[in-house]
């Protein structure tokens, strides 16, 4: 027998030997069934889990006990006067920008400086573009609106 047949017999030997290891072998492969388990009580999880996921409910409830549907945790008068402090400074900021950029063309360029800002216009063919320039941060905006 020649070297190359030698070397081609003993790998076919081993080859065969780890398929018949492979097979005498059963215990070396192990299988495990998995299960699901559901955690809520309701739907056949343990009971032990109620009292953890009703406390975990009601930590995430924003009504309190009172009434059918509870109450909301933020004051309702707080609230009210919050809003009416957000309407009157918007009706304060429009007045002020109308004063202030009265007789303003938005169809011609224009740039306008403020302390910490300054807003350029740009008409253009498809619309406006407003660029809003934070002189701290750096940071600019721009607002296109089209033409119609």
């Amino acid at each position: 027998m020649t070297h190359s047949a030698k070397t081609a017999f003993r790998a076919a030997g081993g080859f065969v030997l780890g398929v018949v290891l492979c097979f005498a072998v059963p215990e070396a492969g192990h299988a495990q069934d998995l299960t699901y388990e559901p955690t809520n009580p309701a739907f056949g999880g343990s009971p032990v889990n109620y009292q953890w996921m009703l406390n975990s409910a009601n930590n995430q409830n924003p009504y309190g006990d009172e009434g059918q549907f509870g109450t909301f945790r933020d004051d309702p008068l707080a609230n009210f006067e919050q809003q009416l402090q957000r309407q009157v400074l918007d009706q304060l900021s429009r007045q002020i920008i109308e004063d202030r950029f009265e007789g303003v063309d938005l169809t011609e360029e224009g740039r306008f400086d403020f302390q910490n800002f300054t807003v350029e216009v740009n008409p253009g063919t498809r619309g406006i573009s407003i660029r809003v320039f934070n002189k701290d941060t750096g940071e600019s905006s721009t607002i296109d609106i089209p033409r119609f």
